[in-house]
């Protein structure tokens, strides 16, 4: 089968698509790949493969993103404490989601909370969905591959020139809010 979306089994994409519909819409729900496998009706292994071939990126990627997503707007939309923001979105403990929140936006939770407010004149006239696409996080790049190259820039490490390349490319010269 070929690594294009557009090549995948139609009924396959459709069962991916509930999957992914699913976790768009319980996102603070644990979704492990057992139980989208599940509700796929594919195996483990097929659904893992098929989801990043058919999305981009693999299925707990997009679930981050999604939850960042849903955090970014509440940290924005409300006045809610980041406490209970990190639990309704799906973490277990609150320095997970700092930290997690983090290494994918580039700024703490009440860092975008205090940029959010002061920005937010003129957005009330765009459309939410234009706002939250423009605010997407970028998962192009797991969360661990960008520790690691935190802590070798940290530590003095030289990378090659390539690894300084896709670095740059991946998040597109910066980390988009």
């Amino acid at each position: 089968m070929s690594d294009d979306p557009i090549t995948q089994d139609p009924a396959l994409l459709r069962r991916l698509l509930r999957a992914k519909d699913r976790m768009d819409a319980a996102s603070h729900e644990d979704w492990p790949i057992e139980r989208l496998a599940r509700v796929s009706d594919v195996s483990e292994a097929h659904f893992a493969r098929s989801f990043k071939q058919a999305f981009g990126i693999p299925p707990h990627r997009y679930l981050l993103t999604r939850r960042i997503e849903r955090a970014t707007a509440l940290l924005r939309d409300t006045d809610q404490p980041i406490t209970d923001i990190a639990f309704q979105t799906g973490w277990q403990s609150l320095g997970t989601f700092g930290r997690t929140f983090r290494d994918i936006t580039g700024e703490s939770p009440s860092a975008i909370r205090t940029r959010a407010a002061a920005s937010a004149q003129g957005l009330d006239r765009v459309p939410a969905c234009i706002v939250g696409a423009a605010q997407r996080p970028d998962l192009t790049t797991a969360v661990s591959e960008k520790r690691r190259r935190e802590a070798d820039d940290i530590n003095g490490s030289r990378h090659n020139k390539e690894v300084s390349d896709e670095s740059r490319c991946s998040s597109g010269g910066s980390v988009r809010p």
